[in-house]
């Protein structure tokens, strides 16, 4: 057996490029099945973040069907989601610089089916027999009187066939009167429409209310509430092939099936598991039927999410590993994005049920040997206020190199987005950058994550800036405790909701010795005032309703308390961001640094709410490794540029 060599944690030579992080690795998402063929969008970093729909047809071959400039990818709610559907042949999707919608129709050119200025849409059901496709529209243009008026939301009919030119196919006004409109969804026999809305001060996890009516009579009183009248997050409307309403909702304090039958709605299978969750994008899919009426299904458990199947009351695990979402029914089989905890996720197809997996497409290409892979190992910890906390645990790993006999390696904790959102320990390469590294990694699922039941999430209501806190600061220290890790070399980084996190964290607890903030939140009253509608009155259940919390918001804004702060942090911010303003980090930083502070801000042109483009990716990996290294002491081989760093001695 070789012997490793010995090197400081922090120092290892590792095979994680910032080339194979951001270069040849895309993101897969939007699985789809039409026909024999399998479709799903490739976001790539090497063209810019580029979302481009690709297709692998019966015969084995895979081809783009979107040629640059076309960006697969929707801007409804800012974070969009439900960018194309392809049903019988035929392909609608969105254009996400122009909002313009486009249609391809068997093997004819793609042509623009609207070119409306203001106007985005997402969520498409195609509605054949009147020669339309109907989508969620959010409509931006000015209105006479009303400067700083919302966005409208509506569900509206497309005309498809081509009678309509481009700029006036704004879409036949179906569904209006609510703040938010979701899944416009057709019966079998093309007769009634079934939708989800929901309205401020709501978001979409909080209550949603499902409703149906005849498709020639939405505007009547023919219009009916099936579900929602009592508090309850309902996603996924979907007719079975015999013609029954089936919906996700976490009415029972977890998310799972109910079917509308005979005057009434009644549980699938209930379990305390979650087959749902938050709708933070469109298109999401947590079950769906197979050819003999059974229902396939993806199961949340301990942060992993697996498929299952479902028949009558029974449940049954499919042996498929971790997926992305509910397995697609294809033909006979399945097909769905596997997410192994060791290699890329990829396109994986089955033949049939039972069969052998075939990996159609990878994210990236498997470099890693086992021995190089650091697998997330699900744990929980006592938490703060009596309960139990969740996260995955990510130990240093390297074939060749080991840390000192006599040393504990530095830890990261990443704190995620949303907060409504949910970590699971699918293969990462953006983690994979840190442990082959010999940083030791802790993703937290802090209370306020999806996953874990209702109960869970509500963890946070009132309390956003002390929950997430709290439950990061003991999962470091639980790890600390068990000799783990280095209690004087711990840092926190988190994203957008996650770096509100982080830097409240750094503000309100001394066992933080360095933070990250991507795109993250510094001032709470500044967000609220300043940010896209969806998430409005996002704060009003996380920090409480303004003008009557003002003092709550100032409190828990971390940039109204640098007298608490005092270790270095390192901000990353796009200067195009729409969800999170450029003006957080850089009041920040600036702060920071007036008051003598070690800081270090960086600012990318062209970079929304989270950073696609391959160049942007290279170098914040770079930088905060750098970043992690003049803190905590070691020095990383191979990084091409020096972080800069003020007011560090």
């Amino acid at each position: 057996m070789n012997k490793k060599r010995t090197a400081p944690y922090g120092a290892w030579e590792s095979p994680v490029t910032t080339d194979l992080v951001a270069g040849k690795t895309v993101t897969l998402s939007s699985l789809q099945a039409d026909q024999g063929a399998l479709y799903w969008l490739e976001a790539r970093p090497n063209e810019n973040g580029r979302s481009v729909l690709v297709r692998r047809g019966s015969d084995g071959r895979i081809a783009d069907l979107t040629p640059a400039p076309l960006n697969v990818a929707s801007r409804v709610h800012e974070y969009g989601g439900g960018a194309y559907l392809v049903a019988d042949g035929r392909i609608v999707f969105s254009d996400k610089p122009t909002g313009a919608v486009w249609l391809i129709d068997g093997d004819a050119p793609a042509r623009q089916i609207t070119a409306v200025d203001g106007c985005r849409y997402a969520d498409f059901a195609f509605d054949p027999v009147r020669g339309r496709v109907l989508a969620v529209r959010e409509d931006h243009r000015p209105r006479p009187g009303k400067p700083a008026a919302e966005p409208r939301a509506a569900i509206v009919a497309l005309d498809i066939t081509g009678r309509m030119p481009p700029a006036e196919n704004a879409g036949q006004m179906l569904i209006d009167g609510h703040d938010f409109l979701a899944a416009p969804r057709l019966s079998p026999d093309g007769k009634t429409l079934v939708w989800l809305s929901w309205d401020h001060p709501d978001m979409p996890w909080d209550g949603t209310r499902l409703w149906l009516a005849p498709i020639d009579q939405t505007k009547s009183e023919t219009v009916r509430l099936v579900a929602g009248a009592i508090p309850e997050a309902i996603v996924q409307p979907t007719w079975s092939p015999d013609g029954a309403l089936h919906f996700a909702s976490d009415r029972s304090g977890w998310w799972n099936l109910y079917v509308v039958r005979d005057g009434g709605i009644h549980p699938v299978c209930p379990v305390e598991g979650e087959i749902g969750g938050p709708h933070w994008v469109f298109g999401q899919r947590y079950f769906a039927f197979l050819q003999d009426g059974r229902i396939v299904a993806s199961l949340v458990d301990r942060g992993i999410r697996r498929a299952v199947l479902i028949e009558g009351r029974s449940l049954t695990p499919l042996e498929l590993g971790p997926v992305q979402e509910c397995p697609v029914p294809a033909g006979a089989g399945l097909a769905y994005i596997a997410t192994p905890a060791t290699a890329p996720p990829a396109v994986t197809r089955l033949t049939q049920l039972g069969g052998t997996p075939e990996a159609v497409k990878a994210a990236g290409p498997s470099v890693l040997g086992a021995e190089d892979v650091s697998v997330g190992e699900p744990f929980t910890f006592p938490t703060r206020d009596g309960g139990e906390g969740h996260g995955f645990w990510y130990a240093p790993t390297n074939a060749a190199v080991a840390g000192p006999a006599d040393a504990r390696p530095p830890l990261i904790v990443i704190s995620h987005g949303g907060p409504t959102a949910m970590s699971t320990n699918g293969f990462s390469l953006a983690i994979q950058w840190w442990t082959s590294r010999g940083i030791a990694v802790v993703d937290v699922n802090y209370g306020g994550s999806a996953g874990f039941g209702r109960a869970y999430r509500e963890r946070l209501y009132g309390r956003w800036g002390l929950v997430d806190v709290e439950d990061c600061a003991a999962a470091a220290a639980y790890l600390a405790n068990e000799g783990l890790v280095d209690r004087d070399r711990i840092a926190i980084r988190g994203g957008s909701a996650g770096g509100f996190t982080t830097l409240a964290a750094l503000t309100n607890t001394k066992l933080f010795k360095a933070g990250a903030s991507h795109y993250g939140v510094a001032d709470l009253k500044l967000l609220a005032s300043d940010t896209h509608k969806f998430e409005s009155r996002y704060l009003d259940r996380l920090v409480g309703p303004l003008p009557q919390a003002e003092a709550l918001y100032r409190d828990r804004s971390p940039i109204h308390h640098l007298d608490r702060l005092s270790c270095p942090v390192i901000f990353f911010q796009g200067l195009d961001d729409k969800v999170v303003p450029p003006n957080q980090a850089e009041d920040m930083a600036e702060a920071m640094a007036a008051r003598g502070l070690a800081v270090a801000h960086y600012t990318f042109d062209g970079e929304g709410h989270g950073f696609r483009q391959g160049s942007t990716i290279r170098r914040v990996l770079e930088l905060e490794l750098g970043f992690y290294g003049r803190i905590f002491g070691f020095t990383p081989p191979g990084v091409s540029e020096q972080v800069e760093v003020r007011n560090l001695g």
